[in-house]
């Protein structure tokens, strides 16, 4: 019997969404992307947030009636459910390592790249000399966790790459420039080399818009 297609509500320009269309792939899993339109506000339509996520954001994905919201959360269920030990380690070391990863992804990443791209690609009103700021400072710091190894945590991918790639990847488009990461730049090669990469669209604004 085959795997029924997993619903992924989400917009093709949000990171969010991105991690979870990416694990997706990387899984080799079927999928059907249903169009949340954030620019008019649809994931704060009443039925959205009744059914998918009351906290009005994607991504969302329905995995044959298990309904389940927040990108993060989403990508450890992935990682359970179907990476066969290979996403996320089975020991509480392993896994308190990617832990560390994801909680940075919810926090400084989304203060910073997540941050700055938001205010180019989508107009938010954000501090964006902080937001730039923050960036390089948790680049520094990937690109030094980095020359230990060739992931965020080890020498094999995580979940904690999917969780971080989209918006290192794009932080151009927030005016970050990645050019003094050069480890950072080799990471982000490895995980498009993977079998099963997908990328984001790529927005012709900050220091992409050439």
């Amino acid at each position: 019997m085959s795997q029924p297609a997993i619903k992924l509500y989400g917009f093709p320009l949000s990171g969010h969404s991105h991690r979870v269309e990416l694990m997706l792939s990387l899984l080799g899993l079927p999928s059907e992307f249903i169009l949340v339109d954030l620019k008019q506000g649809a994931q704060k339509a009443p039925d959205f947030i009744a059914h998918l996520n009351r906290f009005g954001q994607v991504p969302v994905i329905d995995d044959n009636g298990t309904v389940l919201a927040d990108s993060n959360a989403i990508l450890v269920y992935l990682a359970n459910q179907y990476g066969n030990g290979q996403w996320l380690p089975s020991d509480p070391v392993g896994q308190a390592r990617v832990q560390r990863w994801l909680s940075a992804a919810a926090g400084q990443l989304h203060a910073g790249p997540a941050a700055a791209r938001l205010a180019v690609v989508f107009g938010a009103e954000v501090d964006t000399v902080a937001a730039i700021s923050r960036s390089h400072a948790l680049l520094k710091l990937v690109d030094e966790q980095l020359s230990q190894s060739r992931f965020l945590v080890g020498e094999q991918p995580s979940i904690a790459d999917v969780a971080f790639y989209t918006y290192v990847a794009h932080a151009p488009e927030g005016n970050v420039s990645l050019a003094d990461y050069p480890q950072v730049r080799a990471w982000l090669a490895r995980i498009e080399a993977l079998p099963g990469f997908v990328g984001m669209p790529r927005s012709a604004v900050g220091l992409q818009a050439k």
